[in-house]
């Protein structure tokens, strides 16, 4: 479908849910997830994307520092050991959180996060609500709660834009169907 004289890119044509396509929320939402798979974390797998007009700017997922050993496998879990619950005590772990992996990655890179939307699978615990104010993050978009009041206090004191959305159905996936379940 053409776009027609005077109207904004993105703007013509069917919305996303009629014409069958997922929304950019889900899109973006979705590779969060698939980024959280690469999460190093024994607890708790968190991805993050953080997308500027429309595109992926950068992405990351909770684990160890480069170089550092992964909790997961070779370090054990400090959290665990000492049977810390979800959303205390987060300095003793060995990981850095999903959303500041995704801001230091773009700075890595030379990328600028500021005024861009990050799009999260979990609520941002304190520290990475410091983080991203501090970069200049506009947007939050996020599925899953987490415990921390201090990152809601935080927060509210900004012009961020926050968002839950509904949780996801689980992903499509191929399955293997016995072939004496298939019909003849």
């Amino acid at each position: 479908m053409q776009r027609t004289e005077g109207e904004p890119r993105g703007a013509s044509g069917p919305s996303a849910e009629s014409d069958g396509r997922i929304t950019l929320d889900e899109y973006f939402i979705e590779m969060a997830h698939l980024v959280k798979k690469r999460g190093t974390c024994r607890r708790r797998q968190v991805g993050a994307v953080i997308v500027r007009d429309k595109m992926v700017v950068s992405t990351g997922y909770n684990g160890a520092p480069r170089g550092v050993p992964h909790c997961s496998s070779e370090t054990g879990c400090l959290t665990d050991d000492e049977a810390i619950a979800q959303g205390r005590r987060a300095s003793v772990c060995m990981a850095a959180h999903a959303e500041i992996n995704a801001i230091v990655q773009a700075g890595y890179n030379n990328v600028s996060v500021k005024g861009g939307t990050l799009y999260c699978t979990t609520f941002p615990c304190n520290f990475c609500s410091k983080a991203i104010v501090n970069a200049g993050v506009r947007e939050i978009v996020y599925e899953e709660g987490y415990p921390d009041e201090l990152s809601k206090s935080i927060l509210g004191y900004t012009n961020i834009l926050i968002r839950q959305l509904p949780p996801r159905a689980a992903p499509v996936a191929a399955a293997a169907v016995a072939m004496e379940d298939v019909p003849d």
